[in-house]
């Protein structure tokens, strides 16, 4: 009986559907190989196990009882990709191979694959500078979609799909971190936005620099860092009620004061600026 799977890597997806049930994790490895260049002993197939282990080079892909179709996220990274990073220091024999070590002891920040996307985007990635770096301030990366913007709503003016308090907003963080905006869009998207919501050129707060899609990487990982709020959507709706940047101005404030951010949980974040406020 025929094996069908569905590779997803590199933001593409690869149809497979040569191998059969007797075949191995070796034999569609192979096969991804042929498909993606990446050779068999830099492959990551997550979600292939085999009582909660990944599965063996041996396994035959009959007994993982794999559905037709079934979609496969791989992380591995062509070797040419990884010459810049991972090339051991002269007359070094003992280099370890991250690879010979089970998946839940590599941090994903160390993965090679990774440190390869970062490398690529440092070395390609040109960032425009708008205002300096400021001494001491810490750094808050803005999503612009559904955070500050409703983006898919339609409007007269792009004043109308602005979130509400969102000046306000980038005006209290400034005074306690250096502002990036971010969206997964193109540069001359976002320049436009920022400059139609009047972002750009506001006399109470600056903007350090923007990134656009051409920054991003794809990392699974756990969330670090990242506040969530809920979506400024259906503006014409929702604009009179929503309150999020109010209240997320208050926690950025309320946590500025600490001197280290590693202990806390921002997925809690109303319960600690709610804790805060009864105090």
């Amino acid at each position: 009986m025929s094996v069908s799977v569905i590779i997803k890597w590199g933001g593409q997806e690869y149809s497979i559907s040569s191998l059969s049930e007797e075949d191995t994790v070796m034999d569609l490895k192979q096969s991804i190989k042929s498909l993606t260049g990446v050779l068999p002993e830099r492959q990551k197939l997550l979600g292939l196990k085999v009582k909660g282990k990944p599965a063996e080079d041996e396994v035959k892909l009959g007994s993982l009882k794999l559905k037709p179709n079934t979609k496969i996220m791989m992380m591995g990274t062509r070797e040419e990709s990884l010459e810049e990073v991972l090339a051991p220091p002269p007359e070094n024999d003992d280099v370890v191979n991250d690879f010979d070590i089970e998946d839940e002891v590599i941090e994903v920040e160390n993965r090679e694959e990774n440190l390869a996307k970062i490398a690529r985007r440092v070395k390609d990635y040109k960032v425009e500078e708008l205002n300096p770096p400021r001494e001491g301030k810490r750094l808050l990366v803005l999503d612009v979609d559904y955070t500050l913007f409703d983006h898919k709503s339609c409007a007269e003016t792009g004043q109308e799909l602005m979130r509400p308090y969102l000046h306000e907003f980038l005006t209290s963080a400034y005074e306690d971190y250096d502002i990036v905006i971010w969206s997964a869009t193109s540069m001359k998207w976002i320049d436009a936005k920022m400059k139609e919501l009047g972002v750009t050129d506001n006399p109470n707060y600056k903007l350090t620099f923007m990134l656009d899609s051409a920054a991003m990487i794809t990392v699974h990982t756990p969330k670090r860092g990242v506040v969530e709020i809920r979506p400024f959507m259906k503006a014409h709706l929702n604009r009179e009620k929503d309150k999020e940047l109010y209240k997320l101005a208050q926690y950025l404030k309320e946590i500025a004061k600490l001197e280290d951010f590693a202990g806390l949980n921002h997925k809690h974040w109303e319960r600690y600026l709610s804790k805060r406020q009864h105090h």
